[in-house]
């Protein structure tokens, strides 16, 4: 199912973004949403319908005792853009929940990561919906990759 209209999400990243620090300011209202993702300071550097990518800086916050980005805030910024990409584009009958994360670690995160999350527009239908992430350093490098496995409902009738 394609989606004809912008969403809440999706337009208001479109308003926010249309102004200098744009980025930053509605990177600021998603960790506003959900306060833990603010743990790694996000910036949603791209947002589509069906695509979102998020940028985690290497900072001494979120490293690990041998001075690269620890997996597990990896693995936050892969939520938020996990989280992001899918209030931006599911279709307005649906909703969502997380349900698993399948990861792999392939490299050290030796630099700053830029977390990618991606689906296909077929994919949202009502069951398990798989959400393919990806990490990458600055070099291109994938870091970690994986799914994020959520369930797909229709909302309730009101």
């Amino acid at each position: 199912m394609t989606q004809t209209k912008a969403n809440k999400v999706m337009s208001l990243y479109n308003k926010v973004t249309a102004y200098p620090l744009g980025k930053h300011i509605f990177s600021k209202m998603v960790s506003r949403m959900a306060p833990y993702f603010a743990t790694v300071n996000p910036y949603i550097s791209d947002l589509r319908v069906n695509h979102c990518e998020c940028l985690i800086k290497k900072r001494k916050k979120v490293q690990n005792h041998i001075g690269t980005v620890h997996v597990i805030a990896i693995c936050n910024g892969l939520e938020i853009a996990m989280g992001t990409m899918a209030e931006a584009s599911i279709p307005a009958h649906l909703r969502w929940i997380p349900k698993g994360m399948s990861l792999e670690y392939q490299a050290k995160a030796g630099t700053d990561i830029l977390c990618v999350a991606e689906v296909k527009p077929a994919q949202w239908q009502v069951g398990d919906m798989f959400v393919d992430v990806k990490a990458f350093d600055t070099n291109g490098v994938v870091v970690v990759q994986g799914h994020i496995k959520l369930w797909i409902s229709e909302k309730p009738q009101k």
